[in-house]
């Protein structure tokens, strides 16, 4: 396959002077950093404020005091090491440590600390308590990116989950659809794994992370096809960026791309107040008025994205935000309140559902659970 070479030191990347890689040495000692060459060339170097740029090369923002490592309290939903089981019919297996490339946003920085262990090869803890649970009827393989594991190894894990009767759908949560394209529409093993394991029945969904248009090449669009042609259903979701896709005309076209490529688009999100993001964080008046504002210039088809915080009490979903109030409801819920509408006071500086007056009410912290 012609893989594309990975870069793990800013020192490798000419395009940027030299004064400023020794700058963003600082970042990428305390925020790991990694990239490849294909997308790369998607970048306009020409352009200090490139939204592909800002995506995969550090900031100085992100040493601002800001957030905290586990912004939505997923320690507190695994069950068995490597495994996750926080709504009833969803476990996840968090399968790998490692990127196409790294968001700078990523909700899961933490993942990619030394000192950090969560992510494992062996997920036969995992398997045997999704076994013990029939409730689970869909898992999601996530990470880091789980299209990075060897196919073959990929391939005893999807294998594994289809021995489970009560495993209906099998979910890949990837931005290689987007970091390295190739990696998918060359690999006649990975879509025939695909293939044998996504049925009418049961499904394989690839769950890809596109957060702009300009990620939507003629090879990403490729691979998308690959992906359809092998029987996998593949939607998107992104968080609502600033100074990446803060604009609705760029959302807008995100939708209708999305849309024109057979994609279905799932989720937006509001950025997690997670350690290094401040520079993308938006108001949610903001984030709610840009999408809103972005739907219109879309079909119905873009219409059907959700927007939505991953909160630690569940997915918030975002229905309005008007005159100075916030009309949610809980889309899913750790604790089963499915559904449960909310209106709360929206100052105009708020963020994240924390900072809404009265929202502890709706919601307790959970403890750890391993």
């Amino acid at each position: 396959m012609s893989l594309p070479k990975y870069i793990t030191k800013i020192d490798q990347i000419s395009q940027i002077p030299e004064k400023e890689r020794e700058k963003l040495k600082a970042i990428t000692e305390k925020f790991v950093f990694r990239v490849n060459e294909y997308y790369l060339s998607l970048i306009n170097w020409d352009d200090p404020n490139d939204p592909i740029r800002r995506l995969v090369i550090p900031s100085e923002g992100e040493l601002k005091e800001y957030g905290r490592w586990d912004a939505s309290d997923e320690n507190t939903n695994y069950v068995v090491p490597g495994c996750q089981h926080k709504y009833t019919t969803t476990a996840l297996l968090i399968v790998s440590e490692v990127c196409g490339a790294y968001c700078r946003y990523c909700f899961r920085k933490r993942l990619f600390r030394n000192d950090v262990k969560e992510a494992l090869l062996d997920v036969s803890q995992g398997l045997g308590y999704i076994r013990q649970h029939p409730e689970i009827n869909n898992v999601l393989l996530t990470g880091g990116d789980p299209l990075m594991l060897g196919t073959r190894r990929l391939k005893t894990i999807i294998e594994s989950l289809r021995e489970i009767e009560h495993v209906k759908i099998i979910r890949l949560g990837s931005k290689l659809p987007v970091f390295n394209p190739m990696r998918i529409y060359e690999d006649e093993e990975l879509l025939k794994v695909i293939k044998e394991n996504s049925t009418t029945e049961n499904r394989i969904y690839v769950m890809a992370h596109i957060n702009h248009p300009r990620e939507i090449t003629k090879e990403a669009r490729r691979a998308f096809q690959a992906l359809h042609e092998a029987g996998a259903i593949v939607v998107n979701q992104t968080p609502v960026l600033r100074g990446i896709n803060d604009d609705p005309d760029v959302l807008a076209e995100l939708l209708d791309k999305l849309s024109w490529a057979g994609v279905t688009p799932y989720y937006f999100f509001v950025n997690r107040p997670v350690a290094g993001n401040n520079d993308f964080v938006l108001p949610l008046k903001e984030v709610y008025d840009i999408v809103e504002k972005a739907k219109a210039k879309t079909s119905g088809l873009g219409k059907r994205v959700r927007l939505s915080m991953s909160h630690t009490a569940g997915k918030v979903e975002i229905l309005a935000i008007q005159d100075g109030k916030a009309y949610l409801k809980f889309h899913q819920s750790r604790d089963g309140d499915y559904g449960k509408f909310m209106i709360l006071d929206c100052p105009d500086d708020a963020a994240w559902f924390d900072d809404l007056p009265g929202n502890k009410a709706y919601w307790k912290q959970p403890e750890k659970v391993v």
